[in-house]
């Protein structure tokens, strides 16, 4: 069953934030997943959305399991490090419906 990263994110410094993604983006891949949305302001449908300067963006794995073995791995803990302070976020891992 598919799973999936959704993330809210706001950029707090631009040199921490490019290396960050420099490092995120061949780990997820590395790992099996795929961008679904890169970074896009949502269209907020209702309710309220906390900033303009805030950024959707989710992830595919093929499994719970692979996104988990993502998230722990040293390529991705590495990117974490310029991370923090660099971007503010939320992440949440919801698993998906198999289609059909």
């Amino acid at each position: 069953m598919p799973a999936y990263v959704l993330v809210d994110a706001v950029q707090l410094d631009e040199e921490g934030a490019l290396k960050y993604r420099e490092l995120a983006e061949p780990s997820i891949h590395r790992y099996g997943g795929r961008y679904l949305v890169q970074g896009q302001v949502p269209e907020v449908a209702a309710g309220s959305w906390p900033s303009p300067d805030r950024v959707v963006t989710v992830l595919e794995f093929p499994d719970m399991a692979r996104l988990r073995e993502w998230h722990d791995s040293p390529e991705y803990q590495a990117a974490v490090k310029f991370r923090e302070g660099s971007i503010e976020l939320r992440m949440l891992f919801v698993e998906g419906k198999r289609a059909g």
